[in-house]
């Protein structure tokens, strides 16, 4: 049964505690009322996502995995008593998200944690008119998705900055004092406040169509960070300390040169293992590239597909629906989310709702678990340096670049824009420029160090 509109309605009920409080129960089951409310708050608060009947059920079922649940009967009375409340504001409702005025105000300028993938354009225009004006600014100019999304969620901080007043009352003093307060209240990069810069710029004057003039603001400093580089002999003891899929996911990063959600975006018909080549689709800028596929992986990658075609045939079975699809090719190929090539190369095990839709379907695997497989297996091999998955892109092209690899090649399966930003790689290298060796190494050994 498809879901209703009010189920994903938005539910604004900032009073409850003292509505919970006037009840004639018992003050053991307030307590326990109040525990699993608060629960469910900090839980769409994580997901970014809006309180909801569709978001209730969600969260229980994730809940009742786990075990027994006694969040049931606290959200029925949440809901119940929601619905004989006077109709809330929009900031009512914005203040129940972040714990009311102090936690709006604590938390104004916190990131919002991105969705994993984008609902459908026609039900998702906003709700201000600010953000209205934001949406279709962006579409008509058909920025991706994850654009689309990030000026989304700096607006939205802007607006949280200068609440109560709203973005279309604002102006280049307002949009300079919010920079500002990245920089020297909140310690920003000099990146993350130019893409603060970039989206508030497109807001006024694309969205809203007011012209800023020269903004006056404290600009971050900006510094150039070397990255983080495994050599072979370190990147093989961390392999080692993985297994299963988790270690066939690490070894095509690292291989191959992926960015973590290219990785976990992969599709079974983007491998090439005749032609020993990966195609990336729809990666970072919205470009496509071809970078190479390890031989070595070659017979893993067979065996893993094998697997797969065994999970898929139960899907087809249980007629799942299929994988999920970019809107307009979903819209044009209706049945492709259930042919085998459109796959998840890396699907999950278990099934689960999408919010948007409320369609329960196998999505691809979510990066935390493998985020925090790799600083495991890291920390397991004695590898005393942070390492994350995309420490596996920087050393893939370090190494390249040490075996006497062309910088433009390794640019092209990188899939960077400019080769200003590989060049950095040639500051990690272990021996750059002509193998300049330092002069302590010329000097004759003397008696040995003595730390008694």
């Amino acid at each position: 049964m498809g879901l209703t509109m009010n189920e994903r309605e938005p539910i604004s009920f900032l009073n409850w505690k003292q509505a919970l409080e006037k009840e004639a129960v018992p003050l053991a089951q307030r307590m326990e009322f109040t525990q699993e409310i608060f629960a469910f708050l900090r839980f769409c608060k994580a997901r970014h996502a809006p309180v909801s009947i569709m978001g209730i059920k969600i969260y229980l079922e994730e809940k009742e995995k786990q075990g027994p649940c006694r969040a049931r009967e606290a959200l029925r009375w949440f809901v119940k008593t929601s619905r004989k409340q006077p109709a809330a504001t929009d900031q009512a409702i914005e203040n129940q998200k972040t714990g009311g005025k102090e936690g709006q105000k604590a938390n104004k300028l916190a990131p919002a944690r991105r969705n994993p993938t984008p609902g459908l354009a026609r039900n998702d225009r906003g709700s201000a008119f600010w953000e209205q004006r934001l949406i279709a600014a962006c579409r008509e100019r058909g920025f991706l998705w994850r654009t689309e999304e990030t000026y989304r969620t700096w607006s939205a901080r802007f607006a949280g900055f200068i609440a109560p007043r709203m973005p279309q009352t604002a102006g280049p003093k307002e949009v300079g004092a919010f920079l500002t307060e990245l920089a020297v209240g909140q310690r920003a990069s000099a990146s993350t406040q130019k893409q603060a810069l970039n989206a508030l710029v497109f807001l006024m004057q694309e969205g809203l169509k007011q012209e800023l003039g020269v903004l006056s603001y404290q600009r971050a400093v900006p510094r150039e960070r070397m990255p983080v580089v495994l050599s072979r002999e370190e990147c093989q003891r961390l392999f080692s300390q993985l297994k299963g899929t988790t270690r066939l996911m690490a070894e095509l990063a690292y291989g191959a040169g992926l960015r973590l959600m290219e990785l976990l975006r992969l599709r079974v018909h983007h491998l090439d293992l005749e032609r020993s080549q990966l195609k990336i689709y729809a990666g970072k800028g919205d470009k496509d590239r071809i970078t190479v596929l390890p031989m070595r992986l070659v017979t893993p990658l067979q065996e893993h597909l094998g697997r797969l075609r065994g999970l898929f045939a139960e899907d087809r079975a249980a007629n799942l629906p299929g994988v999920w699809l970019p809107e307009g090719l979903a819209r044009k190929y209706s049945r492709a989310g259930v042919s085998w090539e459109w796959q998840w190369l890396f699907p999950s095990r278990e099934t689960s709702l999408d919010p948007e839709t409320g369609v329960r379907r196998r999505h691809h695997l979510s990066d935390t678990p493998f985020q925090e497989a790799i600083r495991r297996a890291a920390s397991r091999a004695g590898i005393d340096k942070r390492v994350t998955p995309h420490v596996l892109r920087h050393s893939f092209a370090t190494h390249l670049l040490e075996a006497g690899s062309d910088i433009r090649t390794v640019q092209e399966l990188l899939g960077h824009e400019s080769v200003e930003t590989t060049q950095i790689y040639t500051h990690v290298m272990q021996k750059p420029g002509l193998g300049v060796k330092s002069p302590l190494d010329a000097l004759v050994p003397r008696n040995g160090y003595n730390f008694g």
